[in-house]
């Protein structure tokens, strides 16, 4: 069975139900924690009554500076979405670590974005280096994955579509929520991964809602892709895709043909001014509830919860 921590400003906790035991570690990164699982054990194994997970505040369980990685379009369901048929090259990009904040910070929409989306993920964090040229099986996911969590990969759509780029767009404060729990996973529990379901609701009406089946590729085959070019290490991020429901949705086949006919500029307005109708962007005052689990609560990682701000205000 797989092992929840928890981070907070004190240290590290294991969560048992609804209560935290502290870790007795001196780990201060995630890449730390991941080799003190022995501290973890104890913790879990203690006995000790434990503190009520609602008394604490929850950091991000991923530690930063890390490298944090992410594949594009890869659920069926968010391809359909966006438009693509066939066959989909895999593609993955990078995100700031700057970006990673706590499953109960607020999501700041930067002043200049009119058109911000979320993006469930499941987040796999490294256990051990991964260097180029490696290949992993299915078989091999234990030694190199430690645990998993949740991450939302928040988007400027204004900024991804007109740029065709995605670093900026995805990389701002905040725009990577991840947490409340990282699940640290034993060996069997890799076996179940294509259970886990993905749900994401904004103000409680249901958005995104799909299991790991719908993924393209799978985290094996996309560490061996990512292995071909880039180097990972214990405590770095990959977040892996998100299904259908985002609010940023493909047009039409006509008008898409129709589009591509005008000038970009041109186009992007038109575009844009279509998707001011679209309710399904997030605004001030918004939250978005994100969870990840398996039907048999197996593997859980938790409840993300993260109200949307406003663009923050200079003091006077």
């Amino acid at each position: 069975m797989s092992t929840n921590v928890l981070r907070t400003a004190e240290g590290w906790w294991v969560v048992l139900d609804d209560r935290a035991v502290p870790v007795d570690t001196k780990a201060i990164t995630t890449a730390e924690l991941i080799t003190d699982r022995d501290a973890v054990q104890e913790a879990a194994l203690s006995g000790d009554a434990g503190t009520p997970v609602a008394e604490l505040v929850a950091l991000s369980p991923v530690t930063t500076p890390c490298r944090v990685v992410a594949q594009m379009v890869n659920y069926r369901t968010h391809a359909r979405d966006s438009g693509f048929t066939g066959d989909i090259p895999p593609a993955f990009f990078r995100k700031a670590s700057g970006s990673v904040s706590g499953p109960r910070d607020a999501v700041v929409r930067p002043e200049h974005v009119r058109f911000l989306d979320y993006e469930i993920e499941l987040g796999l964090v490294m256990g051990a280096p991964l260097p180029v040229g490696t290949v992993v099986e299915e078989r091999d996911l234990p030694s190199y994955v430690a645990g998993l969590v949740i991450t939302n990969d928040v988007s400027a759509r204004d900024l991804q579509l007109t740029k065709t780029q995605f670093y900026e767009s995805k990389s701002y404060p905040t725009f990577t929520p991840t947490g409340p729990h990282l699940a640290l996973l034993e060996p069997e529990d890799f076996a179940h991964l294509l259970d886990l379901r993905l749900k994401l609701s904004v103000n409680g009406d249901l958005r995104q809602d799909r299991t790991l089946a719908d993924m393209i590729v799978r985290p094996a085959q996309a560490l061996t892709l990512l292995a071909r070019f880039q180097t990972l290490d214990a405590g770095d991020l990959l977040l892996t895709g998100t299904p259908g429901g985002t609010a940023l949705k493909a047009p039409p086949k006509p008008v898409e043909k129709i589009g591509a006919l005008l000038p970009p500029a041109v186009k992007w307005k038109a575009f844009f001014k279509s998707q001011a109708k679209n309710p399904h962007y997030l605004h001030a005052g918004d939250v978005i509830t994100a969870t990840i689990a398996t039907p048999d609560g197996r593997i859980d990682l938790g409840e993300q919860r993260t109200p949307v701000a406003g663009p923050r205000q200079d003091p006077k």
